[in-house]
């Protein structure tokens, strides 16, 4: 027993281990980017408010997006033909760029902010709205081992278009769909509005 202990905690320090972590390159996702920048706007800021800004996004999500509309798994008419020749390697260089470029500062609109603070942060127990916090955390920077994405700036526009995405079944994910399914339109614009202003 001691003898495999020592032979792990040797492995260990050798940084032996069964998975080999790939890593990206911000350079090499920097000039990858490059057919990117007319959708997700210069360093991953979008101009159009209906498509998502990837600044400061996390790289193991913006990998496993890029993955889903490679193998069919999520559908999009732009995104899908532009995921299908990536490789692993162009994925986590794109990843690992548009996580060090800085996300934009938006506002939130200042009537909504009230309500969209209250959904985020507290949900909605009577109709079994969960808190957006409690996976994207109280600032909206989620939580990367978790697979949660940062949320905080995110154009209101594209997070609302993927709410509903979510409540109608167009976008897979069993807890997004649960919560989505529940909101109304009114929560749907107050708590995107709150989330466009989150830093």
């Amino acid at each position: 027993m001691r003898m495999l202990l020592a032979v792990a905690a040797m492995a260990a320090a050798l940084g032996m281990n069964d998975t080999v972590l790939a890593e990206g390159s911000v350079e090499a996702g920097q000039q990858k980017a490059a057919v990117c920048l007319a959708c997700h706007g210069p360093e991953g800021n979008s101009m159009n408010p209906e498509w998502p800004s990837l600044a400061g996004q996390h790289a193991e999500f913006i990998v496993a997006q890029l993955e889903a509309f490679q193998s069919g798994e999520r559908q999009n008419p732009l995104m899908s033909p532009m995921a299908i020749g990536l490789t692993e390697q162009d994925m986590l260089d794109l990843g690992a760029y548009y996580e060090a470029q800085q996300p934009a500062a938006l506002e939130a609109d200042p009537g909504l902010v009230d309500a969209g603070r209250q959904l985020y942060l507290g949900g909605d127990q009577e109709r079994g709205i969960t808190a957006c916090t409690a996976c994207h955390g109280p600032t909206g920077q989620g939580n990367p081992l978790a697979g949660y994405p940062m949320i905080a700036g995110q154009h209101a526009a594209y997070s609302a278009l993927a709410l509903r995405a979510y409540a109608s079944g167009e976008r897979a994910n069993a807890m997004m769909q649960d919560i989505a399914s529940r909101m109304s339109e009114e929560d749907i614009e107050a708590v995107t509005s709150y989330i466009q202003g989150l830093r």
